[in-house]
């Protein structure tokens, strides 16, 4: 893969703090195709904030449920989705250090990711050592903190112990069942067939995510229950994935999946999800349940120094050879509904990333 890094030294010497922007936009409830890519002048960076120049970004379940007004608290329609990118500085406003310019960063932004130049608040920003693929550190921000967060501070998995992991062939998936394996817990991952010989090659004991028996499949493999699941789907799933956890197993719950082609109050399968989780919790049989929030504590130090120490641990691993970050496809932002229809295929192993 190469990456152009040849004006690296110019926007560094430049004085120049306003640039034209490429965008992908969400105008509003549409399918893939009804995505619209615009360019504009962004304006200069105010007090506090840098201009990035962005050199990818990701597609998450976020976009997917975005597009269908499904994301709750996503902003009003039209507006520029991205959740995550990795970049470099290209000018900063008042108030900055302006040693970030040149360096190169990341940011989990939840929106405005999907262009060639963003503004994003300084303190926002999290360093990149320059020698990591910026196309694998974009794996790493929300799929991979949320990978490393859920299995180190909600489940607090341990050496030897035997995790289920549904859709191990995802974004958060291929991430997570690295992680766990490394640590040296065992992992049983959903997906379909077609990525099974994938996942044994890297240790995984795949299973069939339409299995008409799932629930018997997984207990064939862990006759006495597994200690934590993590599951994105929702609905009937969590119930499952709950019965399947042995004594003190911990259930983490992070999406919401079956929810995404419904209608109606974005915010009452939550609150649903949310009641049923403080019932198990109430069971007298040592098992937990757990709702995984990336954004918990947001605008707090605590917040941001478990981001910066999640980060921080997921490069050590990328850089010691570790984790092999999954890259699905790349695509230009013009190529924004292609690279959608492959993200929502469900037949992707790993992430699909943007490349403005």
């Amino acid at each position: 893969m190469e990456v152009n890094t040849g004006n690296l030294q110019n926007i560094t010497n430049s004085e120049q703090t306003s640039f034209n922007t490429t965008e992908v936009i969400m105008p509003g409830i549409v399918e893939p195709e009804g995505f619209l890519v615009k360019t504009r002048v962004l304006n200069a960076p105010a007090a506090g904030q840098v201009s990035v120049k962005v050199e990818a970004s990701g597609i998450s379940f976020a976009e997917q449920s975005m597009r269908r007004g499904r994301y709750y608290e996503q902003p009003k329609f039209p507006f520029v989705p991205g959740y995550d990118l990795v970049g470099t500085v290209a000018a900063t406003g008042p108030g900055v250090d302006p040693a970030l310019l040149g360096k190169r960063v990341v940011a989990l932004t939840k929106t405005g990711g999907w262009a060639s130049y963003t503004l994003l608040s300084a303190i926002d920003l999290l360093p990149i050592p320059e020698d990591i693929d910026p196309l694998e550190a974009e794996t790493l921000i929300v799929n991979g903190i949320t990978a490393w967060q859920m299995l180190h501070n909600k489940a607090r998995i341990q050496r030897g112990q035997t995790i289920l992991v549904h859709g191990a062939n995802g974004g958060v998936g291929t991430i997570l069942t690295q992680l766990a394996l490394h640590a040296g817990v065992r992992v049983i991952g959903t997906a379909s067939p077609r990525h099974h010989e994938a996942l044994r090659a890297q240790g995984v004991e795949p299973i069939d995510y339409n299995d008409t028996d799932l629930a018997g499949s997984v207990l064939k493999l862990a006759p006495g229950g597994v200690d934590a699941v993590f599951d994105h789907l929702g609905g009937a799933s969590f119930a499952r994935s709950f019965g399947l956890l042995a004594k003190g197993g911990v259930l983490v719950c992070y999406a919401i999946a079956s929810e995404l082609k419904e209608t109606g109050n974005v915010l009452m399968p939550f609150v649903k999800v949310l009641v049923q989780l403080a019932w198990w919790n109430m069971l007298p049989n040592g098992r937990k349940a757990y709702f995984y929030n990336i954004w918990d504590g947001k605008g707090t130090e605590k917040f941001q120094g478990q981001l910066r120490d999640s980060f921080a641990a997921l490069t050590t691993l990328l850089a010691s050879g570790v984790l092999k970050p999954q890259i699905a496809a790349r695509f230009p932002l013009t190529q924004i509904t292609a690279a959608m229809k492959l993200a929502e295929s469900r037949t992707a192993y790993g992430k699909v990333v943007l490349v403005p």
